[in-house]
């Protein structure tokens, strides 16, 4: 279970609001293909969900969604609202800017819940790396697009930034509201100054 410190704090509010936000990324992925709202549903809840359950499984927890409806509950609401919403309203890069937001949220979650659970520091790291790119490339690996990790901007970058930073915070007894807050904004200004700029690592070229 998680330790107190963890249930009574401000992340299992990122663990929702990450769930949230990659869920209307995988409904704008349907919408951008023109499906239809089962379908919807279905792009929202495997992005919202599907990374979450990787990480359950592997770091032994209870996978939440067959544990507590909220999870599944907040995908389909975040399917639905994209459906009955012009698409005229989002943007091009409105998957992008979403799937930003959602990696900062889930990946300093995904490593704090794994903290929790007793793995070591850097399997936690990876943990958070896994929990959050898993949801973006089910979503796009169903929408038949290249995967959102081999993009050319900053992107694991952006999230290994997040898990890592918290990481290191939690590990020199930072106060984990300002862990949180500062993994979280690291990791997400580092994913939106390579959407504004295009940045990226170098190519192998050899």
């Amino acid at each position: 279970m998680f330790s107190s410190s963890l249930s009574h704090s401000l992340l299992p509010l990122l663990d929702i609001a990450g769930t949230a936000v990659f869920a209307i990324s995988g409904a704008l992925a349907a919408a951008r293909e023109n499906l239809n709202i089962v379908t919807f549903i279905f792009f929202a809840a495997i992005t919202g969900v599907g990374g979450g359950t990787v990480r359950d499984l592997l770091i032994g927890a209870p996978v939440i969604w067959m544990h507590n409806s909220t999870p599944l509950a907040v995908c389909v609401v975040c399917g639905l609202i994209i459906w009955f919403t012009p698409s005229r309203i989002w943007p091009a890069k409105a998957i992008d800017w979403f799937d930003g937001l959602g990696i900062a949220a889930y990946s300093v979650f995904g490593t704090a819940k794994a903290i929790a659970y007793g793995v070591p520091l850097l399997p936690s790291i990876i943990m958070g790396i896994v929990s959050t790119c898993m949801g973006g490339i089910f979503r796009d690996m169903l929408a038949g697009v290249p995967s959102i990790v081999v993009r050319p901007e900053l992107y694991v970058t952006a999230v290994a930034l997040s898990s890592g930073s918290y990481a290191l915070l939690y590990e020199l007894g930072c106060n984990i509201y300002v862990a949180t807050a500062i993994a979280v904004l690291a990791g997400f200004g580092l994913r939106a100054l390579a959407l504004w700029k295009g940045l990226g690592l170098p190519h192998y070229q050899r």
